[in-house]
């Protein structure tokens, strides 16, 4: 059963992959608005992944709008509303890759858009990968990327008014 919380804000939704975020934000959004945004920010790498972003547009019905941006969501317009934000892992690609695999460049920008975001009254459902329970990356990259998905994971948590971990598609309310 979905945690309610009806505050403006942020509601953070970590998780291994395949946990169940998603969908437990998207029923999340149902419960405060009969007309939520899903703002996705994956880029179409491939077919596999066009394949994938399919799927998750087939889990959402009419009541949603839909907003496809890569990396200024701080930039949309989403006063008053209800926004499931999906996903952090997949926002921070795009940075990373964009700014060639700059950390310090990359975390900056990504807590400036978030404390924009925070202008906006509204509330934002965020969905992130949590870091650090799987396999070490091989490369100099992937660790890099790991750290900067560890700490942008930490600055939105700080800043959130409510933090989820889902294990196997059940939500543990840790933080709000």
């Amino acid at each position: 059963m979905p945690i309610s919380d009806q505050s403006s804000g942020i509601i953070f939704i970590t998780g291994g992959a395949r946990s169940g975020k998603s969908r437990y934000a998207q029923d999340l959004a149902l419960q405060q608005s009969s007309s939520p945004v899903y703002v996705a920010t994956a880029r179409q790498w491939d077919s596999d992944f066009r394949q994938r972003i399919k799927r998750h547009q087939n889990d959402r019905d009419e009541r949603w709008t839909s907003i496809e941006e890569e990396k200024h969501i701080s930039g949309l317009d989403l006063t008053g509303k209800v926004a499931v934000i999906d996903c952090v892992t997949l926002w921070l690609t795009n940075f990373f890759v964009d700014t060639q695999y700059d950390i310090d460049q990359c975390l900056a920008a990504c807590k400036q858009e978030i404390q924009q975001l925070l202008q906006q009254t509204g509330t934002f459902i965020i969905i992130s990968n949590e870091i650090g329970m799987g396999v070490h990356a091989e490369t100099e990259t992937g660790r890099k990327f790991t750290d900067l998905q560890g700490w942008v994971n930490q600055y939105i948590a700080s800043v959130a008014h409510s933090v989820v971990f889902m294990v196997s598609g059940i939500p543990m309310k840790i933080k709000g």
